[in-house]
C-alpha cells in the first residue's frame, strides 16, 4: 500500500505537484499513527485493523475513479498513509501481546518483513505493466487492481486473527481471553490472569517513567523511517539523480528485496541481544548511505543498486530491531498508543526533507540520509551502554518500572 504512491504519481502526476503530495502522505502517516494508535489502546487491535483495511481498500477504489484528478491523488493516497500510519501501532501491539519472550523478536522482525515483500511484488508487477502496455491508463488501472487485490486478501487474512488476550484481560473480558488463551495453548488446567498494575497507567505516566527509552526511540525511529522512506521510494523523484524518475520501481524493487532478504539473516541473533542487533544495524546503515552518494555522484548504477541492496538489509536490521523494542517497553494499557506517538514523530521533519529536498537536488537527500544513520547510531551507542537488555524478558517483566534492578 505504501508503495502505490510513488509508483502511481510516476505514471501519472506533473513532477511539479510531487514533492507536496509526498509531504502531505508523511504528515498523514502521522497523524493515522498517533489518532489510531490511541484507538487501538481504547478499542481494540482487531477492530483498528478492520478500519484501517477498509479505509485502504476504499481508497485505492478512489484513486481508480479518479486518478487523473490531482486533488483525488492528494487525498486518497494520504488517506492510504493515514491507515498505514495506525496499523503500527495495533500490529506491534499485538505481536508483542499474542508471542512468547524467547521468539518474539523473530516473529516481529519476519511479520513486518511482509511489507518489503508487497513492495517487492507491486514493483515488479509495475514494471511489468509499463513494459507490456504503452497506454498510461492501462498501467494505472492494472496497478490498482492489483493493489487492491492484496489489500482485499491481507483483509480477509486478519478476520482470523485473535485479539489480544492481555488487552482483553485490562478491559475486564477475563472470560474471552481465558477462551482464547485456552484455544491458542491447548491448556486445560485453571488459568491466573496476573497483570502488573504498571500495565494500566495512561499515556503521560508511561512517558514520564519511561522517558529515557522514549527518547532514544523517537531518534532511532527519525532516523529509521526517514532513511527508509527516502531510500526506497522518494529519492527518484530529486533533482540530479543521476538515473531519473524512471528508475522509481527499480528503486523500490531493490531495496525492498534487500530488505526482505536480509531480514532472514537477522533471525538467530535478534533474540540473543536487542542491542547488537540495533548498533550493528545503524553502524552498517551509515556506512553504506556514504557509498550511495559516492554511486550518484559517480553516475554508477551498478554500484548504485548493489550498495542500495545492502543498505535495505542494515535498514530492515534496523527496522526490525526498532518494532520489537518499541513492542515490548512500554506498558500494554499505552504500547499502541506510544508506538503510535514514536512513528508519528518522522511526520512533519520527514515531510520537510522530503519537500525540500525534492526541490533542491539528490546530493541534499544523500546528505540528510547519512546525517540521520549517524544520529541513530549514536542514540544505539547510548542505548547500548546504559539501557536495558530486552531480549527473553516476559511482557509483564518489562512493564514493570524495574530498570536498575535489571542492570545491575
Amino acid at each position: 500500500m505504501f508503495a502505490v504512491a510513488p509508483l502511481l504519481l510516476y505514471l501519472v502526476a506533473p513532477s511539479r505537484v510531487v514533492p507536496a503530495i509526498f509531504a502531505l502522505n508523511l504528515i498523514s502517516e502521522s497523524l493515522g499513527a498517533i489518532i489510531l494508535g490511541k484507538l487501538s489502546d481504547l478499542y481494540g487491535r482487531l477492530k483498528i485493523f478492520a478500519l484501517s483495511m477498509t479505509l485502504e481498500a476504499g481508497s485505492i477504489i478512489g484513486l481508480f475513479l479518479l486518478y487523473k484528478s490531482v486533488l483525488a491523488l492528494a487525498i486518497f493516497t494520504s488517506l492510504i498513509t493515514f491507515s498505514i500510519g495506525g496499523e503500527f501501532g495495533a500490529s506491534y501491539a499485538m505481536m508483542a501481546e499474542l508471542t512468547p519472550a524467547k521468539h518474539r523478536g523473530k516473529a516481529l522482525l519476519l511479520a513486518t518483513n511482509f511489507w518489503n515483500l508487497g513492495s517487492v511484488m507491486i514493483a515488479t508487477l509495475t514494471i511489468f505493466y509499463v513494459k507490456a502496455f504503452s497506454n498510461p491508463s492501462i498501467q494505472v488501472r492494472y496497478l490498482l487492481i492489483t493493489a487492491l487485490g492484496i489489500a482485499l486478501g491481507a483483509g480477509l487474512a486478519r478476520l482470523t486473527l485473535p485479539e489480544s488476550p492481555r488487552w482483553l484481560v485490562l478491559n475486564g473480558r477475563k472470560e474471552k481471553a481465558e477462551r482464547l488463551v485456552r484455544l491458542i495453548s491447548k491448556y486445560k488446567d485453571k488459568i491466573t490472569f496476573n497483570l502488573p498494575k504498571e500495565s494500566g497507567i495512561g499515556l503521560r505516566e508511561a512517558l514520564s517513567r519511561y522517558l529515557f527509552r522514549f527518547i532514544i526511540l523517537a531518534v532511532v525511529t527519525l532516523s529509521i523511517y526517514i532513511t527508509y522512506e527516502i531510500t526506497a521510494f522518494y529519492i527518484p523523484y530529486a533533482p540530479k539523480f543521476s538515473f531519473g524518475e524512471k528508475a522509481v520501481g527499480y528503486v523500490i524493487l531493490y531495496s525492498n528485496l534487500g530488505s526482505f532478504l536480509g531480514a532472514f539473516a537477522l533471525v538467530p541473533l535478534i533474540d540473543r541481544s536487542r542491542k547488537i542487533s540495533a548498533t550493528s544495524s545503524l553502524l552498517g546503515g551509515l556506512v553504506t548511505s556514504i557509498f550511495l552518494l559516492i554511486a550518484n555522484d559517480l553516475k554508477n548504477a551498478d554500484l548504485f543498486y548493489i550498495m542500495l541492496f545492502v543498505n535495505m538489509v542494515f535498514n530492515e536490521w534496523a527496522w526490525a530491531s526498532l518494532s520489537v523494542l518499541e513492542s515490548e517497553l512500554f506498558p500494554t494499557g499505552t504500547r499502541s498508543g506510544v508506538i503510535g506517538l514514536l512513528v508519528s514523530l518522522q511526520g512533519i521533519s520527514g515531510a520537510s526533507i522530503v519537500y525540500f529536498g525534492l526541490k533542491g537536488n539528490a546530493t541534499d537527500l544523500f546528505v540528510s540520509v547519512i546525517a540521520l544513520w549517524l544520529l541513530g547510531l549514536i542514540a544505539s551507542i547510548i542505548w547500548h551502554r546504559r539501557g536495558i537488555e530486552s531480549a527473553r524478558l516476559g511482557i509483564e517483566v518489562l512493564e514493570k518500572n524495574i530498570l536498575k534492578k535489571l542492570q545491575s
